[in-house]
């Protein structure tokens, strides 16, 4: 009976481990991990913008694949206002309910009362691929220009006093 026991137990409590197992598994990137993945200069449409690279942020899985995004440059080039961000995605993400596969995207944002809007573009053809609304943090977190927090931490991209959250894959963010 007692075996039976510790066998149920260990049924039940085993699956979620492994999951925060996976979850944990992505880390934020170092200084040096961004700078080899990001641009100096992205590829906006037609347009190479330069980018803030101390404003970097990213996470990386242990297989190398990033997901990380910098500051854009903008001042002087026709995405002036409707990109602020460039994104590389190396493995699928949700960010809201706008799913994004591999590749180069830019976002930009509008302050609405109580939250920013931010819209995601495919960075090469300037498609849009959807909108998200990003909303007031209330834990008192610090102001952050832009970052990528861990999943293991807490799953959401933080845009200045905003955050929208994120899942890893394509499903939807709660």
């Amino acid at each position: 009976m007692n075996s039976l026991l510790i066998t149920l137990l260990l049924l039940l409590v085993l699956p979620s481990f492994s999951t925060a197992q996976q979850r944990s598994t992505w880390r934020s990137a170092t200084p040096e991990e961004l700078q080899t993945a990001l641009p100096a200069r992205a590829q906006v449409e037609k347009e190479r913008i330069e980018t803030e690279m101390r404003t970097a942020s990213g996470i990386i899985d242990p297989h190398g694949k990033i997901i990380a995004g910098v500051v854009l440059i903008t001042a002087g080039y026709s995405a002036d206002g409707k990109y602020s961000h460039y994104l590389l995605i190396q493995s699928p993400i949700t960010i809201g309910d706008v799913s994004l596969s591999v590749g180069s995207y830019v976002l930009g944002w509008r302050r609405d009362n109580d939250s920013l809007s931010v819209k995601f573009y495919d960075a090469t053809t300037g498609d849009q691929r959807g909108t998200v609304e990003a909303h007031r943090l209330t834990n008192g977190a610090r102001v952050e220009s832009f970052r990528i927090w861990p999943p293991s931490d807490n799953a959401y991209i933080q845009i200045g006093r905003f955050s929208v959250p994120y899942v890893l894959g394509n499903q939807a963010a709660k």
